[in-house]
């Protein structure tokens, strides 16, 4: 066990006491990876197909300009890039198709044509993103030395994300850091976050409870979920966007992984490893 200090002071209770922890869960894109170029080169190119799409379909044509507009509000996409909260950054592949063929209805589609179109448009763009992506992300910044901490302290770490689990192994691997993550928590498991029951699942892979957890994530809905899953610690990382997420006010914030350390806890009396008076 160990605690972790953010910017040299301890983490813990409300009543300022510090909570050791087992094992850190980390969110995936925007988190352990700067995904925001490949995202943007995805949600771009997801409303260029759809709008080419919708033209061939016969629909939509004259309602371009609007449908551009819907399509942009719906992933999210705004002059300085994406933003951190919207349904690209945060939410799975499923969620954004019908978000997708929802903008398409908004413009005179038929529902099962819109969904027609949605899925045709990211069947061309899927190249784009996941375990095949031709810009895949980059790591953030500090990240590898902040493990090699963790794991010092006697921590283990887990990833929990929306991605899908290949996607979230590729990134792993190619990076070299499988080795620091025991387990996965993906959009192919059920339920998905932000249900507090991802967290729970997580934890049970891990072996280990969720009150000896800390999680770290970019979006408040992540914070919110540790929270409600019973996690003592729960921390926004806001450097992995352009735009700084939006974070519930209170929020223990991290700005680079060196502002985080982590020190094994103290061992309770009696010593580790003995009875007193042995």
């Amino acid at each position: 066990m160990a605690n972790l200090l953010l910017r040299g002071e301890p983490l813990g209770s409300p009543q300022g006491s510090a909570s050791p922890i087992e094992a850190v869960l980390f969110d995936k894109d925007g988190t352990l990876s700067h995904s925001e170029p490949m995202l943007l080169a995805l949600a771009r190119a997801r409303v260029q197909h759809c709008l080419v799409l919708a033209a061939e379909h016969g629909s939509g044509l004259e309602r371009a300009p609007e449908l551009e507009h819907l399509l942009n509000r719906a992933y999210g996409l705004e002059a300085q890039g994406i933003h951190p909260g919207g349904i690209t950054a945060v939410a799975a592949r499923d969620h954004n198709l019908i978000a997708t063929a929802t903008a398409l209805t908004q413009v005179g589609l038929s529902w099962p044509d819109a969904l027609v179109i949605a899925e045709a448009c990211f069947a061309r763009t899927d190249a784009l993103h996941g375990a095949g992506a031709e810009q895949p992300p980059l790591p953030t910044a500090g990240l590898a030395s902040l493990l090699d901490r963790l794991h010092g302290a006697g921590l283990v770490c887990a990833v929990i994300s929306n991605d899908h689990e290949e996607g979230i192994h590729t990134f792993l691997a190619r990076h070299g850091l499988s080795h620091r993550f025991e387990a996965v928590w993906s959009a192919d498991q059920q339920p998905r976050k932000p249900d507090p029951g991802a967290v729970h699942g997580l934890c049970a892979r891990l072996g280990v409870a969720a009150e000896r957890c800390a999680l770290i994530g970019d979006a408040a809905s992540d914070l919110r979920m540790a929270l409600a899953a019973g996690v003592p610690l729960a921390l926004g990382y806001r450097a992995g966007w352009r735009q700084p997420p939006c974070l519930d006010p209170g929020t223990p914030v991290l700005e680079h992984w060196d502002e985080l350390e982590a020190q094994p806890a103290a061992c309770p009396s009696p010593p580790c490893g003995g009875m007193a008076g042995s």
